[in-house]
């Protein structure tokens, strides 16, 4: 299983009272790094589909330490379930080199112009399958 890498840089807007990342702020971090992968790196394999619509149907966040302001942390993921119609994306976030937080998040296909959830196509299955945990 392969793990797709993201360097995220910390803003000061991510900072809460005690110096600290907020906690909130994970998630927007997640996103980014998921971002990445589902668009920027599908696209460069000349997968465009992912960008028409993908919800997120549920997070689940484990915060291990704090994570001081500084210039990036680094963001390993890769894909912990694949169904027909849902995966799940894993996430490891490191400062420093030491791991801050883990987190999962259930990603729907969804399609816009209808209003619904769809299936992978087989180029989506694909795409991910380099990146799925093996049991």
């Amino acid at each position: 299983m392969a793990r797709f890498g993201y360097e995220a840089a910390l803003r000061w807007s991510d900072m809460d009272v005690y110096g600290h990342v907020n906690n909130a702020r994970f998630l927007t971090l997640y996103e980014e790094a998921r971002v990445a992968l589902m668009f920027t790196e599908a696209r460069k394999q000349g997968l465009t589909s992912l960008e028409e619509g993908v919800v997120i149907a549920r997070h689940e966040v484990d915060y291990l330490r704090p994570v001081d302001y500084g210039d990036t942390v680094r963001i390993e993921m890769w894909i912990d379930e694949l169904r027909p119609s849902r995966f799940v994306v894993a996430y490891e976030l490191f400062d420093d080199g030491v791991v801050a937080s883990r987190a999962k998040s259930v990603c729907v296909p969804y399609d816009l112009t209808a209003a619904r959830p769809r299936r992978l196509s087989p180029g989506e299955r694909a795409f991910f399958e380099p990146y799925l945990a093996r049991p």
